[in-house]
């Protein structure tokens, strides 16, 4: 079976499709993913693979989450063997982000919804400075990532006790704790996101182990190391709900998809100022 996808409207604005093709092909080729059969100017055919989305309840299955801790530590562990900037590569998607996100919407009730919900961009911008020479002296590791694992990015196959990753939109080198960060944000799910469903320490440090087991290649992880990926892990899912926050107001703007991107957006931004604090404030 072929499958066709074709891209959303003005989403050239967020993702570099040369890259996307790019990196499904890296993927592909070291067994990660699916094939590309054909790219053209708004799509591309790709080969199907079975299997299921998570779910809210899948997504903290530990014969599930085993999975996906050891498949996201494999694909860290990647080399790529191709011309590519091995600096992280959220810095610049976010600033991006930030440079083009509206400043007045074209729709003056959207305006009105957006004044009301989202602080005033001199003070995003401000907190994005204040967070990033944060995030930046906490000198995480920089790797293969996906940088989007939510639920409906990771299909389960129960049949083969296998997990395949898919959509390589904003897939390049970055900090590792912020893909790992990024996937437990996404346990919220994004239809109608509830934080109350982040997993909680024991959870994160169970899937830490794992996953440290796998990018290390060990059968023993030191207490220690696992506690400093889950204060780095925790530090960047401010990152995570601060990017998602700013691609959803470009969404809401630009978007032709039947979904309230701007609310999104406020959930986001408001899980950011919520935890700001507490989370900064983590010490080992």
């Amino acid at each position: 079976m072929v499958l066709v996808r074709v891209y959303g409207h003005k989403t050239d604005l967020l993702i570099n499709r040369k890259d996307e093709t790019r990196n499904i092909r890296i993927l592909n080729k070291a067994g990660f993913t699916h094939s590309i059969y054909a790219t053209f100017n708004n799509g591309l055919a790709y080969q199907f693979i079975e299997g299921n989305i998570l779910t809210t309840e899948t997504v903290r299955n530990p014969d599930v989450y085993v999975l996906i801790a050891k498949r996201m530590a494999q694909m860290h562990r990647l080399k790529p063997d191709i011309e590519m900037s091995k600096e992280a590569c959220i810095w610049k998607k976010l600033e991006k982000f930030m440079e083009i996100m509206p400043k007045e919407f074209s729709n003056i009730t959207k305006q009105a919804r957006f004044e009301k919900l989202i602080k005033p961009l001199v003070v995003l911008k401000q907190d994005y400075e204040a967070l990033k020479k944060e995030l930046i002296n906490l000198k995480n590791e920089i790797v293969f990532a996906h940088n989007d694992l939510l639920l409906a990015n990771v299909l389960y196959n129960e049949k083969e006790n296998s997990v395949t990753f898919i959509d390589f939109e904003y897939t390049g080198y970055n900090y590792q704790a912020f893909d790992i960060a990024n996937h437990f944000a996404e346990f919220a799910g994004i239809d109608s996101p509830d934080y109350s469903l982040y997993p909680e320490e024991q959870l994160q440090k169970a899937w830490l182990n794992i996953y440290l087991q796998e990018y290390n290649n060990v059968k023993c992880v030191p207490e220690n190391e696992i506690n400093l990926l889950y204060l780095q892990v925790n530090k960047f899912v401010l990152l995570s709900h601060f990017f998602w926050g700013c691609w959803g107001l470009i969404q809401s703007e630009h978007s032709t998809i039947d979904f309230d991107f701007l609310e999104y957006a406020a959930i986001r931004f408001n899980e950011y100022f919520k935890w700001k604090e507490e989370y900064l404030n983590m010490k080992l």
